[in-house]
């Protein structure tokens, strides 16, 4: 039989129940999905192939999904590094959006992201950034997937003048979009120390008859918790809640400040929790509980956050932080095991952005959005097992091949669907003039 590429690899390992690794086994894929996974040897008497890779030294994983983060921000990495959440956000990272954030800032940061993510293995990630058109159409022409966050936050922008305008706009973003294939939209209001009951209300009703989740930052910082209790009585898990937004379709980030009855009340409405431990540490805002969430039977996804805050959208490296800081903050070796953090960073993704049916594990009738790794390297010799190696020792420079949909987007190390050195050009001279303007 004809398909369109076959790859054949060491290992497979489709982040599937059980957590199998298939040993010498081949992908065949036609028309962007997986048509078929199988022992290589089937496969080379069962396919013609139009284009046959081979990777005698590699595993394939379900291509990285980064559920948080905010890819312009590529240009403010490294800007008024080491200092407290709201000192950052306040002091520093607003009055530089106010002065900076407009179409072409947000596309050529963009682009530096989109590169950045291809080149580490991810092939979808999930925003929340002004001009989400721009990001939607950067990533698009990439090829690679995305979740673009409509959003929504209490004061004006560049984007957006007040509730009425961006709300109005995250409808015409959504319009704009809905045919195409790799862009998919969740609303996305910022905190809830930042967006009002009423702008909250009028979303939900919105997002229910778009049947678009919700993408929100949520129990981020102590400080976030007393301000919910001085201005609404409440903490921001229980104000989500009487507004009707905790529920299936959240994707509440962080989550650092927790109590028993919170987890409790997560898992009852079946919301889904975004982890992002290097932000969290970086910004000492404290210690998602991931396996007392995962105990719980909630889902919980990787994200890396912005490169402002982290400062790098390395999955594979948030992965190993995330498998390390998980078992220090359970007090057990055996929390977060390697297995469970690479389904994180894929499936459990895909299942908090909505997306589990199309991506976030390689199984026959799923997009072919594939991520292989080089494990013949000297950093993961010898192999014991694949996905310890992954999570533990594994840098993304070991990435090599990166397909989304079936299109093979990174190739031998090198990315082909951008120019990089017109992007590196681009967001230097934007450090040299945010730069500049600091130093003033």
């Amino acid at each position: 039989m004809q398909v369109e590429s076959l790859i054949n690899a060491r290992w497979v390992i489709p982040v599937e129940p059980g957590h199998p690794v298939l040993d010498h086994h081949s992908i065949a894929i036609e028309q962007g999905r997986i048509h078929a996974i199988l022992p290589t040897e089937q496969a080379r008497e069962q396919f013609s192939a139009q284009r046959t890779v081979d990777l005698p030294r590699h595993a394939l994983i379900p291509g990285l999904v980064n559920a948080h983060t905010h890819a312009a921000m590529s240009l403010f990495r490294g800007l008024a590094d080491d200092l407290p959440l709201m000192d950052w956000l306040q002091g520093h990272i607003w009055p530089a959006e106010a002065r900076w954030v407009h179409e072409e800032f947000v596309a050529d940061g963009t682009r530096l992201a989109v590169a950045e993510m291809l080149r580490g293995g991810t092939t979808c990630f999930n925003d929340m950034y002004f001009f989400p058109d721009i990001t939607a159409g950067v990533a698009s022409q990439a090829g690679m997937r995305s979740v673009i966050g409509l959003i929504l936050i209490d004061f004006p922008s560049a984007w957006a003048a007040d509730t009425d305008a961006y709300l109005a706009r995250a409808v015409e973003v959504h319009d704009r979009f809905r045919n195409d294939p790799l862009v998919h939209t969740a609303f996305a209001p910022h905190a809830p120390y930042s967006v009002a009951d009423e702008p909250l209300r009028r979303m939900l009703v919105m997002a229910n008859e778009l049947e678009l989740p919700i993408h929100m930052h949520v129990h981020e910082t102590r400080d976030e918790i007393r301000q919910s209790e001085e201005t609404y009585g409440m903490r921001p898990i229980a104000r989500l809640q009487r507004l009707g937004i905790l529920g299936p379709s959240l994707a509440a980030v962080h989550m650092t400040q927790l109590r028993d009855e919170e987890i409790e009340q997560v898992a009852r409405a079946g919301a889904s929790v975004v982890h992002c431990p290097e932000s969290n540490l970086k910004l000492a805002s404290g210690f998602c509980p991931v396996q007392r969430l995962l105990d719980a039977g909630i889902d919980v996804a990787l994200g890396t956050d912005g490169a402002a805050s982290n400062n790098d959208l390395d999955m594979l490296g948030e992965m190993r932080s995330a498998a390390l800081l998980g078992k220090g903050v359970a007090d057990d070796p055996s929390a977060l095991p390697a297995a469970q953090v690479l389904q994180m960073a894929t499936l459990n993704g895909a299942r908090a952005l909505g997306l589990a049916d199309v991506t976030g594990s390689l199984v026959t009738g799923k997009l072919a959005d594939i991520t292989a790794i080089d494990l013949g390297q000297p950093t993961t010799q010898p192999v014991y097992d694949p996905v310890s190696q992954i999570v533990y020792a594994a840098g993304r420079e070991q990435v090599s091949d990166v397909w989304v949909a079936g299109q093979r987007l990174v190739s031998n190390s090198r990315v082909n669907c951008l120019d990089l050195q017109d992007i590196v050009l681009k967001a230097a001279r934007w450090g040299q003039r945010i730069g500049a303007a600091e130093a003033v």
